[in-house]
């Protein structure tokens, strides 16, 4: 499945890092992350596969919202958890 053709992006909506400044659990549970991935749904930002919690997967995964984009400077690219696809 690719881009315009996943389901999952009917779920995008207009949104702002609830927590701009890193992972929102790493930040509370005062754990390392590596990258951050905000939720497109609802502006969860979680930390990515390769840090130690992969939050932003267990927030996709619990919440229902499939649809990640990368924080990172200078990347531009989205994810669908479900699909394990680019979008």
């Amino acid at each position: 499945m690719t881009g315009v053709l996943d389901p999952h992006l009917t779920m995008v909506r207009p949104v702002r890092p609830r927590t701009p400044a890193g992972c929102e659990e790493c930040l509370r549970l005062n754990t390392p992350w590596v990258h951050l991935r905000l939720c497109l749904t609802c502006g969860h930002v979680g930390c990515c596969d390769s840090s130690p919690m992969r939050h932003a997967r267990a927030h996709a995964a619990y919440q229902g919202h499939p649809i990640v984009q990368s924080l990172e400077s200078g990347e531009n690219w989205r994810w669908c958890y479900v699909d394990e696809t680019f979008v």
